[in-house]
């Protein structure tokens, strides 16, 4: 356990994030519907960033890195770190532990996971119909 302790402090220590928001159109996302969850947080105003931090959730006994985890977006107002995932249970599982073990280990980091059916209900009340779908 003071293992785990020193690796978390240390990783605090050297983590900086630099705040610079820009604009959906200025970023290479790694999936079509991260794009669109960008636009629908540029139309109404909610400052966001992209895969601003990276987490680390698992070390080997050298204290080396082994598993890590970056949410896609954080809204700095908010102080919430959203996770979007559109993809098959099976992945969404391996997520799901992920998460749950970044809650575990960094208890005062707001995180929300929107599975594809929130994403779905989402596009549906905001009225993106998938014309962002090949766009990336």
């Amino acid at each position: 356990m003071e293992e785990l302790s020193d690796n978390l402090k240390a990783f605090e220590k050297k983590e900086e994030v630099v705040l610079r928001f820009i604009k959906a159109d200025e970023v290479k996302f790694a999936h079509p519907s991260e794009r669109v969850c960008a636009s629908i947080l540029d139309f109404y105003h909610i400052r966001w960033l992209y895969e601003p931090k990276t987490f680390p959730i698992e070390w080997d006994k050298k204290g080396n890195v082994v598993q890590s985890f970056t949410p896609d977006f954080y809204l700095s107002d908010l102080n919430l770190y959203i996770e979007l995932t559109t993809m098959n249970q099976k992945l969404v599982t391996k997520k799901n532990r992920k998460v749950r073990r970044l809650k575990e280990l960094y208890p005062d980091v707001n995180i929300k996971i929107f599975y594809q059916k929130d994403f779905k209900n989402l596009l549906i009340k905001y009225g993106f119909h998938g014309s962002e779908k090949n766009k990336n």
